[in-house]
């Protein structure tokens, strides 16, 4: 038995958070859907979830999110898709201790529903297949998939299809700046580009490419450029996901924590270093 099943009701269970390495937007699907590629990377810094068994069969939440109703949030929908998917009648109060932002490119809400379906499948023995939860997964969002693949992915598709990538050691420098950013806006902008030439995975190597997102997010949030200006000043900078979060890779910790040092007061980051897996990578069936 490994150290993730032996996690009960009382442990706190980990949502990481990612980073997209380059994300190139490389056609547009008949549905509208855009067709990526991109580099997932997990990061040691991420929310954490604690879940307390109800007899009722409800799904509630200790604390709801703020402006988001607790119908909508991804945590409660993930949890009733496992009630419906297993005809399980057993209920869960969730607590959410978040420290991503929404709206960040970090994929915090993603992340969330993610444990939630492998806390709960666990939790509630319910037996589900990682290849199924991650079909499950992919209906709640396109992001959702990966934390349930477990490992740092090359994505395809609108991120659903992927192949695990080995990635060198890096510490993260990442900064939020003080805007929410729809993803919805930045993949409507008339100016974004949406045929870049897709690479195979292989050919893929540590810094290559961009962020396609990266240009119509600096030009509709003042606060996103103006972070990446002050975090290339010490390294290469890019956006993550459809912003607004930024970040820089850093071969050692000690260079990273240093800038961090010197990042203005009117600016908010922190430091992680880049996971090989998700942390709840090895927690049941993997079929």
């Amino acid at each position: 038995m490994n150290t993730d099943d032996r996690r009960t009701w009382d442990s706190v269970w980990p949502a990481p958070a990612k980073l997209n390495l380059f994300l190139h937007v490389v056609g547009r699907r008949a549905d509208g859907y855009h067709l990526l590629q991109t580099v997932f990377r997990f990061v040691g810094h991420g929310d954490g979830l604690r879940f307390a068994p109800r007899g009722d069969g409800r799904v509630t939440l200790a604390r709801s999110l703020p402006g988001v109703p607790p119908e909508n949030d991804l945590v409660v929908r993930a949890a009733r898709r496992l009630q419906i998917e297993t005809g399980c009648r057993e209920g869960v109060e969730i607590s959410n201790e978040k420290r991503l932002p929404m709206g960040g490119g970090l994929g915090g809400g993603s992340s969330d529903a993610a444990t939630v379906l492998l806390a709960l499948n666990h939790l509630w023995q319910t037996g589900v297949s990682r290849r199924r939860l991650r079909e499950i997964g992919l209906e709640l969002g396109a992001d959702v998939p990966v934390f349930l693949f477990g490992e740092n992915a090359f994505g395809e598709g609108v991120g659903e299809a992927l192949r695990p990538v080995n990635l060198p050691p890096a510490w993260y420098v990442v900064l939020e700046p003080p805007v929410r950013v729809q993803t919805t806006l930045i993949f409507g902008d008339p100016g974004l580009v949406r045929d870049t030439p897709p690479i195979s995975a292989s050919a893929w190597r540590p810094g290559f490419g961009r962020n396609d997102l990266q240009a119509v997010a600096v030009r509709r949030f003042p606060e996103i450029a103006r972070h990446l200006a002050w975090l290339a000043r010490f390294g290469e900078a890019r956006m993550t996901g459809s912003g607004a979060c930024v970040f820089a890779e850093f071969a050692e910790e000690s260079a990273a924590r240093e800038v961090l040092g010197r990042l203005p007061a009117d600016m908010r980051g922190w430091v992680a270093t880049g996971l090989d897996r998700h942390p709840l990578c090895a927690l049941g069936e993997n079929r």
